[in-house]
């Protein structure tokens, strides 16, 4: 089977009504993170989520602080972080990735609220480009938002 229709069968079914669901994004790389945030509301939409946000930031290394802030307000069933890091020349890639993905999965930890990883990590804006497409196509906001619907469910089922 391949990987779109694994989303495709995850997805069937889902619905997002009456979920909070927050999207924040990193104002960095806007080109990109535009795409992708406008991919993260199509995804929301589609499933009858209700939007919370969107709320931005400066950069991805600042995700998980505003995440786990957004989290704890108990306004949301979820959270969507948007990013993009893409490699350069420095070892600087190495710390925002890491920090960015560690940082998120405590922060959702520490909070029992779901937060989806829909930041890029790439080796070239060619790479991020093609996961980043419009309606129809690849696009990791899109996914990530979808994820949140799902996610949110399954917490909410198990409280």
């Amino acid at each position: 089977m391949a990987s779109g229709e694994n989303r495709a069968s995850a997805s069937e079914g889902l619905d997002g009504d009456g979920l909070r669901i927050a999207i924040v994004h990193a104002r960095w790389n806007t080109s990109i993170v535009d795409r992708l945030l406008e991919g993260a509301l199509r995804g929301l939409d589609a499933f009858g989520a209700k939007d919370v946000g969107p709320i931005a930031v400066p950069g991805c290394f600042e995700l998980p602080m505003a995440c786990q802030a957004v989290a704890s307000s108990g306004d949301v069933d979820a959270v969507v972080a948007i990013g993009a890091v893409v490699r350069g020349e420095t070892t600087h890639y190495e710390i925002v990735s890491e920090g960015c993905a560690s940082g998120i999965q405590q922060a959702q930890l520490q909070t029992g609220i779901p937060i989806t990883f829909g930041v890029l990590t790439v080796e070239s804006t060619e790479q991020a480009t093609e996961r980043s497409q419009g309606p129809g196509s690849h696009n990791v906001g899109e996914e990530a938002a979808v994820a949140a619907i799902e996610m949110a469910r399954l917490v909410n089922d198990c409280r």
